[in-house]
């Protein structure tokens, strides 16, 4: 004969346990969601901000390795390099830039975009200056290079205003160039429209296309660190304003759009767009690691 209070207890122990393995699992989930989801405190740790600021140097120094390239190389090679494979290749960089090493300091690879992720809210402002002379650097870097490999041709593939283009012609287009791009960009990485890693394609796709339709006006620059590496190298600023102006405001205007489309920025998942994660996954996988058992514990 089946014994009802036996039969209970074990009922209540398989209970137990079921209930054990969903706290854990819970507990798992937790984990994994606050090593996708760092706090603020993480992302000003300024124990990994050498590690954000070298990443922003050599992102930058491959964007404009191949955007200015693009001039340099057609120019070595008497044309081998048509415009639009010119256009296309700063696209493609930056898509593939996102990808390997936006978790480290968000690839901003651009002071406007700087200046727009702090303007919104998704970025700390003190780290802005620490981001342009990385971003600076890495563009005169990418010239130095190109200069030492094929001299001074294909005027180190500089941004200019196009023949019979005003400065002031020019100015606008960046402008508007540059609304556009980083409208694309905080609206990927905002909470309410967030792709993930998939932004890449959006903002990788928007520079190609920007420069396909608009790069004989302006050069399709959108970006004062890419016009500042070539205008440095060739001691040459007539023009820099315009690549300065420009994209800035843009990059403002498309801060207000973003507010008046989806309000207030700082959500978890913009700022993590914005400012990575690298500090947050390093220190959870080190506070995940067991503690060593104190001496003098006893195992049962």
């Amino acid at each position: 004969m089946a014994n009802p209070v036996h039969d209970e207890r074990q009922h209540g122990m398989v209970g137990g346990v079921e209930r054990a393995a969903t706290r854990t699992q819970g507990r798992s989930l937790e984990a994994i969601f606050e090593l996708e989801s760092p706090s603020g405190r993480d992302f000003d740790n300024p124990r990994h901000e050498w590690r954000r600021l070298f990443s922003e140097i050599l992102g930058t120094f491959f964007l404009v390795l191949v955007g200015a390239g693009g001039g340099v190389v057609g120019a070595f090679s008497n044309g081998a390099i048509e415009r639009a494979a010119a256009v296309t290749a700063p696209g493609l960089m930056v898509l593939a830039i996102i990808l390997f090493m936006g978790a480290v300091s968000g690839a901003h690879l651009n002071p406007a975009v700087s200046i727009a992720f702090a303007a919104r809210g998704d970025f700390n402002w003190r780290r802005v200056p620490g981001y342009i002379i990385a971003q600076l650097i890495g563009a005169t870097l990418a010239c130095l290079v190109l200069w030492a490999m094929f001299g001074k041709i294909g005027m180190l593939g500089a941004t200019e205003p196009g023949t019979g283009v005003s400065d002031l012609q020019a100015t606008i287009m960046e402008f508007l160039l540059t609304l556009g791009l980083v409208s694309t960009i905080l609206g990927t990485a905002s909470k309410a429209q967030n792709v993930g890693t998939i932004a890449a394609l959006g903002v990788g796709g928007y520079i190609i296309l920007a420069g396909l339709w608009s790069s004989p006006i302006s050069g399709a620059s959108m970006n004062p660190a890419r016009s500042f590496g070539p205008d440095l190298v060739l001691g040459n600023f007539d023009h820099y304003w315009v690549y300065v102006v420009g994209p800035i405001l843009g990059a403002l205007v498309a801060v207000a759009f973003a507010y008046l489309l989806r309000g207030r920025g700082g959500d978890i998942s913009a700022r993590r767009a914005a400012q990575g994660t690298i500090g947050t996954r390093l220190e959870d996988r080190a506070a995940q690691q067991p503690a060593p058992p104190a001496d003098g514990d006893a195992t049962t």
